[in-house]
C-alpha cells in the first residue's frame, strides 16, 4: 500500500518533532543546569510517554510507531540531563 501525501507529511513530522529536543538537550549540558525545568513535569511527560510505548510499538500505523520511538528515546535524553543537572543549579560541582 503506497502512501499519500498527507501520510508522508505525518511520518515526516512524526519524526521531526521529537528533534526539537535535541536543542533543550545540548542549551542543558551548556549551561551545566536545569535548574529552570520542572523535574515532576519532566517525570510526568517521561512517564506518559512510557505508558504509551506499547501501543506505539504494536501499532500498524507507522507515523504512531515512528513517533513513539524517536520520542521515547529523545525524551529520555531530556530527563536524563534534567537529572544530571538539576543538582548544580548552575553552580559549580563541589
Amino acid at each position: 500500500m503506497s502512501m499519500g501525501i498527507v501520510e508522508k507529511i505525518s511520518l515526516f513530522a512524526s519524526i521531526a518533532m521529537p528533534l526539537f529536543n535535541i536543542p533543550l538537550i545540548v542549551k542543558i549540558v551548556k549551561r551545566k543546569s536545569s535548574a529552570d525545568i520542572s523535574k515532576s513535569w519532566a517525570m510526568g511527560v517521561w512517564g506518559c510517554a512510557i505508558l504509551m510505548a506499547p501501543s506505539g510499538f504494536t501499532s500498524t500505523d507507522i507515523v504512531w510507531r515512528c513517533f513513539n520511538i524517536v520520542n521515547l528515546v529523545l525524551f529520555t535524553g531530556v530527563v536524563i540531563a534534567i537529572w544530571r543537572y538539576h543538582k548544580y543549579d548552575g553552580k559549580e560541582k563541589v
